[in-house]
């Protein structure tokens, strides 16, 4: 077994790669697409992934693990079940931070905004795009709650899937939807050597473009 003190003693060279400001797009979106095709190009697992941090009621921050499933004009869309604690959450404070950490490109993209659900077709859209054991698992569980065990969860997925079998249309229940961050602020990082690392942050403006701006690492 590898001792953890070699793991927290580790000091990575994350390499000679550069960003400077006119290397990126005038459009944070358009250039953060750009960065995820790199990644995806490049073989980062799951390039879509992020980490959403939320605030709720009670002002205790939480993260936890997405997938990004649209991104345009508007911003940056994913789905859950909206009675989880990220639900609660966001209802409670849609203010939000989404973090992309692509490792292996010793690249990192934070995003700040503020999250408002996406409409009910837009939900539904990408509910049936889901494959149908998705759309029986999302059904099934009522995330976050409590059960009193994995075969408790189990039996209620073979119960749908004897009422919705391949080829019948599950509907998307009513607390299940999406939510789209709208972003305010989105920092792009770039690893480099001696951790003199590059920072370049887009700033909303009142006018509805962007500023940019290089932050020291």
């Amino acid at each position: 077994m590898t001792d953890p003190d070699d793991a927290l003693a580790r000091h990575t060279d994350y390499g000679a790669e550069r960003m400077d400001e006119g290397d990126l797009s005038d459009d944070p979106l358009a250039q953060f697409e750009t960065w995820l095709a790199d990644a995806a190009g490049r073989g980062v697992y799951e390039p879509n992934a992020m980490v959403l941090g939320t605030l709720d009621s009670a002002g205790i921050l939480q993260s936890r693990t997405v997938l990004l499933r649209a991104i345009d004009e508007r911003g940056f869309a994913f789905y859950t079940d909206r009675q989880s604690r990220k639900g609660e959450a966001l209802s409670a404070n849609s203010g939000a931070t989404l973090l992309f950490p692509w490792y292996p490109l010793h690249r990192q993209v934070i995003v700040t905004g503020t999250v408002a659900r996406v409409s009910d077709e837009d939900s539904d859209a990408y509910w049936r795009s889901r494959p149908h054991g998705s759309r029986i698992a999302g059904t099934a569980s009522r995330q976050s709650r409590p059960i009193a065990s994995r075969a408790e969860l189990e039996a209620r997925v073979r119960e749908l899937e004897e009422h919705y079998p391949d080829g019948v249309d599950v509907p998307r229940p009513a607390r299940w939807g999406g939510y789209r961050l709208a972003p305010t602020r989105i920092e792009f990082w770039q690893g480099r050597t001696s951790r003199l690392h590059d920072r370049l942050v887009f700033s909303r403006v009142d006018a509805g473009g962007w500023n940019l701006q290089r932050l020291q690492p």
